[in-house]
This record gives C-alpha cells, sequence and structure tokens, in this order.
C-alpha cells in the first residue's frame, strides 16, 4: 500500500480512533494497492477490487475449493528456484561453483518435489518422511540430502539403501551409527560435518541455529567439531568425509554473517587438508534468505546474494588457494526453502467476525477468519509479521487498522497482528494473506481438531489441488476405537 506522507512525517501512524501501528507500518493513501514485492509475479487486482492468481480470480478460488486454502503460483515458484539455479551460482564459476538444495522443511509435497527435480535443484530433507517423498518422484538419490539433529536408525538405514549424496552428521553418537550402518550395508556413507561456528543472525532467538547453546552440530571454539573429523576419518572406508556445513539463522537480509562463517570454515577446513591430507570436497553455507513479509522488509535478489557471497568465499579461499595450490577447491552449496516458496503463495480466509473491542490507546478491530494457529502458527511462535488485504472486491472506505485473528481457542491465535484494511469491511468478505508458502503448511496442526486446509497450485489460467483439504474421517481416522464396557469381554 502506498504512504500517506503527511500522515507519516507527522507521526500520524493511526486510524482516527483505532488504537496505535507500529512504527514500520504507514497509514495507507491507498489500501486496496498490492506492493509487488509481497506477492507471487502472476497476482493482480481488476476494475472491480477482485484479487486474481495466473488468470483465476479468487472468488471463483474460494467457491470451487472454499476456504481458508494456500494457494501457490507455480510459474513464480519456478522461476524463483531457476533464479537460484542460474542468477546465484553463476558467480562461482570463478571460484570452485556452487549448487542449491531446496529446503525441504518449508514446504514440501510430490508436486512440488518434481518442480525442484525438474527446475534442476538438489534437495535437502530432515527426516524419513521427507526422504519418502523425494523417492516417490524418483528424486536421483545423489542430489538429496538428509539433515536433523537426531536421526533413527531407520531413517538412516533408508537413506543409505536410498543411495543418498550426503548426510550432515549432528553428533558424535550419531556418526557411529552411521558407520555400523554402512559396514552392515557395504556402502560408504558420505558425510558432512555441521559445524556451529558461532554466528548469531540477527534474527529471533527460536530461530537463530548458530549460536553455541543449541541443539544443532559441533561447537567450532569448544573443538568438537575438530574432534568430529577426527572420528569420521578413524571409521576409515565406511565414512567419506565429503566437507563442512553450517547454518547461521533464518530471516537474514545481508551477507555479513555469511562471511564471518565461511572465514571459520575455511579456517578448519584448511586444518584438516594439513593434518589429515584430506582436502574437502564440499562446503556448505546453509540457508536463512529473508523474504518480505511486509513493507518493512527488502530482500536480496538471488543474483544480489550469489555475488556478494562468491566474492567473499573468493576472499576467504585465498589463503588454502595460496598454502594448497595442488588441492582442489571446496564446491559452495547453499539451502534455500523460503526464499523459493515463501513469496510464490497466499493464504485465502473468508471473514467471519469483525469485533470492535476498547483498549487504553482507543478501539481495537478483531477481523477474524475461517484459519487461523492451525494454518499458520509462526505469528504465535515467533511473533512474526504478515500483511493482508481484500481480495474479494473493490473498497473506497477509509482504512481501518485491525487484527487478523483465527477461529481457535488461545488468545495467541494471531494470523495480522497489524494492518489497514477498508474500514467497512463484513463477514463474507475474503481476505489473502501473502507470504505464507513457507513454514505454514509445514508447521501446520489440527487444533481443536480442525481440518488443515488444501494446497492449490495455480498456473496458465488452471488451479488444481496438490495437497487435498483434511476432512473429519481423516481427523478420526487414527483414533482406536475401544469397546464399550457392555461390550468388554470379562
Amino acid at each position: 500500500m502506498a504512504i500517506n506522507m503527511r500522515a507519516h512525517e507527522a507521526g500520524i501512524l493511526h486510524a482516527e480512533g483505532y488504537g496505535a501501528a507500529p512504527q514500520w507500518l504507514p497509514f495507507p493513501t491507498d489500501v486496496m494497492e498490492l506492493l509487488p514485492q509481497l506477492w507471487p509475479s502472476n497476482v493482480a487486482r481488476d476494475a472491480s477490487g477482485v484479487l486474481s492468481i495466473a488468470g483465476i480470480p479468487v472468488t471463483d478460488i474460494a467457491r470451487d475449493f472454499g476456504t481458508a486454502a494456500y494457494v501457490v503460483d507455480e510459474d513464480d515458484f519456478r522461476s524463483r528456484a531457476r533464479a537460484f539455479r542460474d542468477d546465484f551460482t553463476a558467480p562461482f564459476a570463478a571460484v570452485a561453483g556452487a549448487d542449491v538444495y531446496y529446503a525441504g522443511k518449508a514446504f514440501l509435497c510430490t508436486a512440488v518435489a518434481r518442480w525442484i527435480m525438474e527446475e534442476g535443484l538438489n534437495l535437502d530433507t530432515c527426516s524419513g518422511g521427507e526422504l519418502a517423498v523425494a523417492q516417490r518422484v524418483g528424486f536421483p538419490a545423489e542430489r538429496v540430502a538428509l539433515h536433523g539433529n537426531n536421526k533413527s536408525v531407520p531413517e538412516l538405514r533408508q537413506a543409505l539403501e536410498y543411495g543418498i549424496g550426503r548426510i550432515v552428521v549432528d553428533s558424535f553418537d550419531e556418526i557411529d551409527r552411521v558407520a555400523r550402518l554402512a559396514s552392515e550395508l557395504g556402502v560408504t556413507a558420505p558425510v558432512m560435518v555441521r559445524v556451529t561456528v558461532g554466528v548469531e543472525a540477527h534474527t529471533h532467538e527460536f530461530i537463530a541455529t548458530a549460536h553455541e547453546d543449541q541443539k544443532f552440530g559441533f561447537s567450532l571454539a569448544g573443538g568438537q567439531a575438530r574432534a568430529a573429523i577426527d572420528a569420521i576419518v578413524a571409521k576409515g572406508e565406511s565414512l567419506r568425509l565429503l566437507g563442512l556445513h553450517s547454518h547461521i539463522g533464518s530471516q537474514i537480509f545481508d551477507t555479513s554473517g555469511f562471511e564471518i562463517a565461511a572465514r571459520r570454515l575455511v579456517a578448519l577446513h584448511t586444518e584438516v587438508a594439513d593434518e589429515h591430507g584430506i582436502a574437502m570436497p564440499e562446503m556448505d553455507l546453509g540457508g536463512g534468505y529473508g523474504i518480505a513479509y511486509t513493507s518493512e522488509h527488502e530482500p536480496l535478489t538471488p543474483g544480489q546474494l550469489g555475488t556478494q557471497m562468491a566474492e567473499l568465499v573468493d576472499r576467504e579461499l585465498k589463503e588454502f588457494r595460496d598454502g594448497h595450490p595442488q588441492a582442489t577447491l571446496p564446491r559452495i552449496s547453499i539451502e534455500p526453502g523460503r526464499a523459493i516458496a515463501g513469496p510464490s503463495a497466499f493464504t485465502l480466509y473468508e471473514i467471519g467476525t469483525v469485533k470492535d473491542v476498547e483498549v487504553s490507546s482507543g478501539v481495537r478491530s478483531y477481523v477474524s477468519v475461517d484459519g487461523g494457529m492451525s494454518d499458520n502458527v509462526r505469528t504465535a511462535l515467533y511473533g512474526a509479521d504478515y500483511s493482508c488485504t481484500l481480495a474479494g472486491r473493490r473498497s473506497d472506505a477509509e482504512p481501518r487498522l485491525v487484527r487478523v485473528v483465527g477461529r481457535h481457542c488461545e488468545s495467541g491465535d494471531i494470523v495480522v497482528m497489524d494492518e489497514y484494511l477498508p474500514g467497512d469491511i463484513v463477514p463474507g468478505d475474503l481476505i489473502a494473506v501473502p507470504g505464507t508458502g513457507a513454514y505454514c503448511r509445514s508447521l501446520s496442526n489440527q487444533y481443536n481438531h480442525t481440518p488443515r486446509p488444501p494446497v492449490l497450485a495455480v498456473r496458465d489460467g488452471v488451479a488444481r489441488v496438490i495437497v487435498r483439504r483434511e476432512t473429519i474421517e481423516d481427523l478420526l481416522a487414527l483414533d482406536v476405537d475401544e469397546p464399550s464396557p457392555s461390550q468388554e469381554v470379562r
């Protein structure tokens, strides 16, 4: 939405009588305006105010598929994958090359796995279930990775029998476990060591993953990472040491943290080459690239990320190159998930109630929709910010500051903390929340026995279901009926 500069400059960051908005949320001059960076590329609004995606009005989607529903722009998803495959990796051609692993934890289903496979990306998985998706679509095993801090024996066996391309080991117990299974199966397991490099990205405490006090990886400062490498080398032919891996956080908007991480990984890489005579062929800098959820976010493009990261990797590898002129440089890999899936989708809801509540700053308007923390728990879990817009009609009403909430029995069941919507919104109106392609379906749940929404893929004027809506029968299918007292055998 556009900024009303007079209101903004005067510090009037709220609609009259509706309480204070956060500083980053400007009062809009046009509450119906779409900010392009928040929406899939094929989303538009027609003269009647109806939102469409790839040529299909959301009113048709609501009629044919119901609400709530996740709606994915397939072309947008694929184009973001290609941008990482091409624009990100191109600058690395002068270094040692780069590979892109789509982080399946962001959102994965068989259709998405096929898209990723067809667009030439690799796939990063974190469980036997995600591995099963890859196997179902025939994803080449050598292009698949397995992550996780507590991989089970069945999951590791599944990965090794599949012929997986890399296992990112996360504990000494796991090193022993993988080596034992590899020997039993008569294979050599390709492993990378997840290193906690001591870099904490500027993000929410619960999604920052590189500081020392957390469950992931081997501490670099504490010497665990080096000890893990020594343990892997000692296992002989059962394990093949591919390289080092790090992940410094999520929703990252600059590359400074990656530079420090790369510097520390290269130092360890050099140490291993000197002492073990092993020039590890790979180095993974993880993911965490941010997307625009609201107008305050300005993410880098894949091309900008690639250029900056190739420069910093080349700079950090200089000393290793000079000291090991015969060694092959490690090939860099990254793991974007949110940056591909997130902006390619929105969630479509129908408003059920609109309620004004007296608060200390005036009146807060609560807009309840037919979803909530069961289909998007990130606001409750992380305090994540989202935007939204009226999607099913045009309105010329004055903007109204609202809080969009769900239908669940929790006061923290909030979808959008603060946003301006037209003042004439009523039950039955459709609203759309952008940026929900990542971690919303993946983290979805059945709280209050609420069936999860479907995932719809839209392309060239055709919408299709790629994950069907759950039903009450699905919810009850796992319940085991016990006999009534009159049926019990005495």
